[in-house]
């Protein structure tokens, strides 16, 4: 055993070198080569070859929630948090989604392979419906100033949900290093933008993430971009986080993970 503490090491990787492969420090202060091993392999993580010698992240990191029939999204808490054991725990309502997803809604799957026919034929069943929105209240939409409204905010509603085409896989691009750091993590005041599914209007507001490594860490802009995923579709304030978090656990099964958020 090493008399001498480890030297003191960051808790996250500040180049994000997502591409770059990293080895378990040699002398971790409390955390084994075999639990990082553990670790690393739950992440369901199966690595390929670019021609370049470095593996890439093909699968893994994606849930779904558990649903009987006939019942509605669960919404859950604001927080998740993980065990401190050896036994890794996962949320009872969550199991993995192998398309690497992260809370898929019925069409995501369709929606994000879909060719370019396929998506312009979308576009245009969106924007008929908006025509008939115009109408609806009153306005003409063959006048001048609305004649390109509908398409143009048939475009503007798919970027506003590109959430739902985007794979948490290709979101966190292999950014997981392994360091022995057990002080939290935090993110704080990620501006975020989405739409309440419940009137289809906007909101605004800046979402706080916090970890406690086990082993692993993320690199720290991916959690931003795990938090623009799930901000990016028809959402309300308490799945938002909930999805945050459990994406932050899924990928580095850390001791625990806590995301609050401030809306408008």
């Amino acid at each position: 055993m090493n008399s001498s503490p480890p030297p003191q090491r960051p808790a996250y990787d500040s180049t994000d070198e997502s591409d770059v492969e990293q080895t378990p420090p040699a002398n971790a202060a409390d955390v084994s080569d075999e639990e990082i091993a553990r670790s690393v392999s739950n992440l369901v993580i199966q690595r390929g070859d670019d021609g370049d010698g470095r593996g890439r992240s093909r699968e893994g990191y994606g849930f779904r929630p558990v649903l009987s029939p006939g019942a509605a999204t669960p919404t859950g808490s604001s927080t998740l948090a993980s065990g401190n054991g050896d036994d890794e725990v996962r949320s009872p309502s969550i199991i993995p989604d192998v398309n690497g997803l992260g809370w898929p809604a019925k069409l995501t799957l369709s929606r994000l392979n879909e060719p370019a026919a396929e998506r312009k034929a979308r576009e245009q069943k969106l924007a008929a419906a908006v025509r008939v929105i115009l109408e609806g209240i009153g306005e003409d939409p063959t006048r001048e100033g609305l004649l390109k409204t509908p398409e143009r905010f048939a475009q503007a509603l798919l970027w506003m949900t590109k959430g739902y085409e985007e794979r948490l896989s290709d979101v966190i691009n292999d950014a997981v290093f392994a360091e022995d750091n057990d002080e939290m993590v935090i993110v704080r005041d990620i501006d975020v933008f989405s739409l309440c599914e419940h009137h289809l209007v906007p909101f605004t507001g800046k979402i706080s993430i916090g970890y406690i490594p086990k082993g692993l860490v993320l690199g720290l802009s991916k959690l931003a971009r795990i938090a623009e995923t799930f901000s990016r579709r028809l959402q309300v304030q308490e799945r938002l986080t909930r999805q945050v978090a459990i994406a932050v656990e899924e990928a580095i099964r850390p001791r625990g993970v806590a995301v609050v958020m401030e809306a408008t």
